[in-house]
């Protein structure tokens, strides 16, 4: 009487698998008690040693098996490394020769695997989300004992070394992007405070809504000649200065000035909530809450004389009883009223009065560097900065009121090419945005 054979059994008496397979499928049960993971990780390298060799059999020939075209042979094996979950591990690799012996042959599955690129992705990630060099270890997916006994660069120096790599590239990719097909409608320039160092961010708002980081230096805000490097190399960058741009500054004179020298008289936008704070750092607790209160209401008024003689009004009254609000409010007055002057409102009114998109990103650079107790220089400064602007990039949304930028650009555009001193054409143009 004939038995029935299990299904498993018939599988493997059929197609017999390779014997490293075999051996690694056989150490699946011992290992399982370490996790699923750790388990898959031990059958992964199983698998990965026999597609390793099954690469040597294609470049070189079935092994025992006679062939004077080869071109390639076996040169034995030796130790190597893969990287697999942020970390990198030790595997046997076969070697490959020439037939005359004079080079190495490369197994393109070895490089792929054995690419370090992925373990510095792991690391700028996971420092970038807040975990510290020293913690790094304890991030780790469970690989099995085997494994993590004999895996490498997971120590504090040696991510610390991988993270700098990658922010320093972080850095270079961008303050190295072309600008010449940007065609912009906005661009936000803030500052960063960084424990004394200041790092000044630029970012740019497509006509189509999309943000996009421009670049970074660093120094302070209050600093012409640094201010204008920084948008110089922009324009050196291939961005175009003839374009049509609202500029929404924090409220700098140095800034201010530096717009002027490289882009020309162009509109700018003063953040108001840069004004608000400024104005109130003069004034005592009692009074803060009304002429708050008065300023808000002016700014949102869509009618540009009203705005400004409501904001003149109450200047005027503080020369009396707080001089100091008084000159903060009357310095750049009129710029805090640029987007009512261009007939801006609605959502996009709320969108460019002030530099909030901008400081977004920055709220996205400040908790990533948020581990961060000292900065020991204006390097690690910047590079830390720019990989968690790259970071924000990642999550931006297109800006509020976005579909009216068109517009917005081109009756700037309209503006620039009309103004003329001293001529009749020297004349406001203005939008009607009521999104």
């Amino acid at each position: 009487m004939s038995g029935n054979v299990p299904v498993a059994q018939a599988i493997l008496q059929e197609a017999v698998l390779p014997e490293r397979m075999q051996e690694a499928l056989g150490e699946l049960v011992g290992a399982a008690k370490e996790g699923l993971l750790a388990s898959s990780v031990g059958v992964g390298l199983g698998v990965l040693t026999e597609m390793l060799e099954d690469e040597v059999d294609e470049v070189v020939g079935p092994r025992g098996k006679w062939n004077r075209e080869r071109t390639a042979v076996r040169h034995g094996h030796e130790d190597g490394e893969v990287t697999l979950g942020g970390r990198r591990v030790e595997v046997r690799r076969p070697r490959v020769r020439t037939a005359d012996g004079e080079a190495e042959v490369q197994l393109s599955t070895y490089e792929h695997f054995a690419d370090r690129d992925p373990l510095a992705r792991v690391v700028l990630e996971r420092m970038l989300a807040g975990v510290s060099t020293r913690r790094y270890r304890r991030t780790q997916e469970p690989v099995g004992e085997e494994v993590e006994t004999k895996a490498r660069s997971t120590s504090k120096s040696a991510v610390s070394r991988t993270f700098v790599e990658r922010t320093r590239l972080a850095l270079g990719e961008l303050m190295s992007r072309q600008l010449a097909d940007l065609r912009l409608a906005v661009m936000m320039i803030d500052g960063i405070e960084l424990k004394e160092r200041m790092m000044i961010v630029a970012l740019g708002i497509t006509t189509e809504g999309v943000k996009i980081p421009l670049g970074l230096w660093e120094g302070s805000t209050e600093n012409a000649p640094l201010a204008t490097a920084l948008l110089s190399d922009l324009v050196e960058r291939g961005l175009d200065p003839e374009q049509g741009m609202l500029f929404v500054i924090d409220g700098s004179k140095a800034l201010r000035k530096a717009v002027r020298t490289v882009f020309g008289e162009v509109p700018v936008q003063r953040c108001i909530w840069h004004k608000e704070r400024n104005v109130m750092r003069h004034l005592p607790e009692r009074d803060r809450l009304p002429i708050k209160a008065r300023m808000r209401k002016a700014w949102r008024e869509t009618d540009y004389p009203r705005a400004l003689e409501q904001l003149q009004r109450l200047a005027d009254e503080l020369e009396h009883t707080h001089p100091g609000a008084a000159g903060s409010l009357h310095e750049g007055l009129e710029e805090t009223l640029t987007v009512i002057r261009l007939g801006i409102k609605g959502k996009l009114k709320r969108t460019l009065e002030s530099t909030n998109p901008a400081e977004s990103m920055i709220d996205t650079v400040r908790t990533t560097q948020r581990n961060v107790k000292n900065w020991s220089s204006g390097e690690m400064g910047l590079r830390w900065t720019a990989a968690g602007m790259l970071e924000a990039e990642k999550q931006f949304r297109k800006v509020i009121g976005y579909t009216q930028l068109p517009q917005l650009a081109v009756a700037i555009e309209r503006r620039l090419h009309l103004h003329q001193p001293n001529s009749a054409t020297n004349q406001e143009v203005t939008i009607a945005v009521t999104m």
